[in-house]
């Protein structure tokens, strides 16, 4: 049994318009039978990620908010992998007029086109963080966290080596898989839009 976990996105891998099918229910439920482990790796934050998906509990860790949230969902356990952005920031963000704006345990995100003032505002801060463009989405998170590092951390705590994952996904922050997992993409995207912003 060469892979022994899947590494799967949620939204436009497992999910359509925010919702599973009955069908990839029932697949992975199957493929946790025979002993492998599920891992969801997904940019949505947990509260909003129970929301949609019910079924959560089926996977063994969640990969939370593009990587800086690790979740047990069995047992509610969270664990942080970054510290969240300052207030000074959210504040400045709200003060420039950033509509809508999402304040998660670490991920602080709004929609394009406000990224721009973003990384205006990290400039001006002199703030160490990376701003993640995905579908239209705007996430900031420390410059040192994304999708891999939170897999990465999610292997360790399952005793699982990278060379026996399997990962889909199907957007541009899925692209950071390849280090950690083999990857099965569903469609092809472009490379992953994602900088450091920086500070002088």
């Amino acid at each position: 049994m060469r892979y022994l976990a899947l590494a799967t996105d949620y939204d436009g891998t497992l999910a359509s318009q925010g919702a599973v099918d009955s069908e990839t229910i029932d697949a992975l439920k199957r493929l946790a039978a025979t002993g492998r482990k599920l891992i969801l790796v997904t940019g949505r934050q947990i509260e909003d990620l129970e929301h949609v998906f019910p079924d959560v509990a089926m996977f063994d860790q969640v990969v939370a908010e593009n990587g800086p949230v690790l979740y047990r969902p069995r047992s509610g356990e969270i664990r942080l992998l970054a510290e969240p952005p300052p207030a000074t920031f959210v504040d400045a963000l709200r003060r420039r007029g950033v509509d809508p704006l999402a304040v998660g345990h670490v991920v602080v995100a709004t929609v394009e086109p406000n990224d721009t003032v973003v990384a205006e505002v990290i400039r001006e801060l002199g703030l160490g963080l990376q701003v993640i463009l995905n579908k239209g989405s705007v996430m900031v998170l420390p410059a040192s966290v994304d999708k891999a590092t939170g897999l990465a951390e999610a292997l360790k705590e399952l005793s699982l080596s990278p060379q026996s994952v399997v990962g889909v996904g199907d957007a541009e922050n899925d692209r950071t898989f390849p280090p950690f997992a083999d990857v099965v993409s569903r469609s092809p995207t472009p490379s992953t839009r994602s900088r450091n912003v920086p500070t002088s």
